[in-house]
């Protein structure tokens, strides 16, 4: 598990778990917490159980979305009713005992709180997540709940950094056609007519064009450190059948 000091505060408990101290083998060997994997579901129960236990939270009390690489968020005070998740890609409460989790394996996670209004999120950002708005969304619910963005604290997790993100001629326009100052996240990559693309860094400085108070990139990339990081890129170049998913969870205690 890696902890930061920015999230360091009285009353909240968090961690960027890594892919070790689990029960998992195979593939997903060890702390694998996708229950959308091919993973034994009892197995991953498990895991999330030494999460859950980590954070100071009850195993049922430790909740992730259904995630769709979308912008949207829904606010949570309890459990799910039965193994129905809503499908979002970020969560925000004001609950004591509940705990935030976010499921990646390249993506980024990104970890919210106003620890002075004692409200949290969670945000999955991939590329497309990102672009269409899931931090707006996420900051927007929590100052729904009594946060004041410039109270907040959010910290970028493990994720794909730009030395390992390659992507096609196509791509930037995405990018630069919502803001021509996006194309300081791209440089040319090796091969001809592509692109190594800065994810983290979009993301450090989209939240910070949306008033966030404090950024905190942890520049850790999924994809080059093998032992404690699952990578959906890094299974996919070595033709695996299916990937483990890491999971970045923040809650009150």
């Amino acid at each position: 598990m890696i902890a930061t000091d920015a999230l360091a505060l009285g009353g909240i408990s968090h961690g960027f778990f890594t892919r070790e101290g689990g029960h998992s083998t195979g593939l997903f060997d060890s702390l694998n917490c996708g229950m959308g994997s091919g993973d034994n579901k009892d197995t991953v129960l498990k895991n999330r159980a030494t999460v859950a236990a980590k954070l100071g939270v009850a195993p049922d009390r430790l909740l992730s979305a259904w995630q769709i690489h979308s912008p949207d968020a829904a606010v949570v005070s309890g459990p799910w009713d039965g193994e129905e998740r809503p499908r979002v890609d970020a969560l925000v409460t004001k609950t004591p005992g509940i705990g935030l989790g976010v499921l990646t394996a390249d993506c980024g996670p990104v970890l919210f709180v106003d620890p002075k209004a004692k409200v949290i999120g969670a945000a999955h950002a991939g590329w497309k997540g990102a672009l269409t708005g899931v931090t707006t969304r996420t900051l927007a619910l929590m100052e729904e709940q009594g946060a004041d963005r410039t109270n907040v604290t959010a910290v970028i997790g493990p994720m794909i950094s730009k030395a390992a993100y390659e992507v096609g001629p196509e791509f930037p326009a995405r990018f630069t056609e919502a803001d021509p100052g996006n194309a300081q996240f791209f440089t040319a990559s090796p091969r001809a007519g592509h692109y190594m693309f800065d994810l983290p860094g979009y993301l450090a400085e989209r939240l910070r064009g949306e008033g966030v108070g404090t950024v905190v990139n942890l520049s850790l990339c999924t994809f080059s450190d093998e032992q404690r990081f699952f990578s959906y890129r890094r299974a996919t170049h070595r033709n695996e059948k299916d990937y483990g998913r890491l999971i970045s969870a923040i809650a009150l205690t």
